[in-house]
């Protein structure tokens, strides 16, 4: 998850300027997150056509998390945006050998194009539920944190045990978190000023994205028994 450290606190009254900060950090929010997810697909797109091997775990969580200990620190200047696309364009980079994989199979186009249409379902449907509701969601907290917990003991637990059942919870976990992660953030930027930074808040919703459109992917392939 991605938060703001420097929040900054609006007239309790609130009233026109509120609603025009917040709605302006959505309109960045939501530029910036489309460029990144285009970028993401041409890197992956080029991770296909290079031929591009599946990432060794270990440099994927230390490339994944150092670009991301980036953004965080830069956030709040230009270069925060360089260290956006260099983040998300890691992140489209490593989808590469996992579409790859994907590909060779007989039915690999179709799984990867329904994995797809529905994350962006998925995305527009909990978005407009936030948005027009204007619900405040902030109650996910404590979810998402216990969430992230399990989660990562489930993969930990995954790593060692090749249990297609497991794997199969894992990602049934991760679209519900995901999904959790996209109405709290989207409620956060809508709600007491709680996201100021579109940059950060970017960041959230694409890899709340990201990790949709890979579990969905993944239920899929094994529903399908591939």
């Amino acid at each position: 998850m991605a938060y703001n450290d420097s929040r900054t606190v609006r007239p309790q009254s609130g009233g026109v300027s509120d609603s025009v900060s917040t709605n302006k950090v959505l309109r960045n929010t939501y530029a910036l997150l489309a460029m990144t997810l285009l970028f993401s697909a041409v890197t992956a797109g080029a991770a296909v056509a290079l031929g591009i091997q599946q990432m060794n775990i270990f440099v994927f969580f230390i490339g994944a998390y150092g670009l991301m200990f980036l953004v965080h620190k830069t956030a709040n200047s230009a270069a925060g945006l360089l260290a956006t696309f260099a983040f998300t364009g890691f992140m489209g980079f490593t989808l590469g050998p996992i579409l790859s994989a994907y590909l060779t199979l007989p039915n690999g186009g179709a799984l990867i194009m329904n994995a797809l249409a529905m994350t962006g379902l998925t995305f527009v449907g909990l978005s407009a539920v936030a948005l027009t509701t204007k619900k405040d969601f902030s109650f996910l907290g404590n979810f998402l944190m216990a969430g992230a917990i399990v989660l990562i003991l489930a993969m930990v637990a995954g790593l060692f045990f090749n249990i297609p059942a497991l794997s199969l919870m894992v990602s049934a976990g991760f679209v519900l978190f995901a999904s959790a992660a996209i109405l709290y953030q989207t409620s956060e930027i809508i709600h007491r000023a709680g996201e100021t930074n579109y940059i950060l808040a970017t960041v959230t919703l694409y890899v709340s994205i990201y990790n949709l459109f890979v579990s969905l992917l993944s239920i899929l392939g094994i529903m399908s028994n591939d």
